[in-house]
């Protein structure tokens, strides 16, 4: 008789610098927007609990809103993290340089982008019947 050998392994995780929070905040319901600055060219993006706090950020920093819609902070959470996997590089307060591929990224994830700096191209394509 032939005996085979089973041998059971384990695999190892490497740890990640990426921060993940587990609190139930990051499903709370509020607004994920957009934001330009004209003076520096870039786009901020993120998350607010209600219309107050967004109010108060536009205001404060002087920008303009682009879009907004209903949201969660894992939302934010997991467009940052894609971003960062494309190679977009932004700074500590979620401020990102405008381009065209940001903008056509932001649009292909579903992020609130509006129509104001960024027009999507539709393709059309017709079939010929002979």
């Amino acid at each position: 008789m032939n005996k085979r050998k089973i041998i059971k392994g384990y695999q190892t995780l490497i740890s990640s610098s990426l921060k993940i929070d587990d609190s139930k905040d990051k499903f709370k319901d509020g607004i994920i927007y957009t934001l330009y600055s004209g003076k520096f060219n870039s786009l901020k993006v993120g998350f607010a609990e209600n219309d107050k706090v967004l109010e108060n950020t536009i205001s404060r920093e002087e920008l303009i809103l682009l879009d907004m819609k209903k949201g969660n902070k894992k939302d934010l959470f997991l467009l940052i993290t894609t971003l960062k996997e494309l190679g977009i590089k932004y700074s500590d307060n979620l401020f990102f340089e405008y381009s065209s591929p940001l903008m056509r990224h932001l649009s292909t994830l579903g992020w609130p982008i509006g129509s104001s700096l960024y027009k999507q191209r539709k393709i059309k394509k017709e079939l010929l019947c002979a």
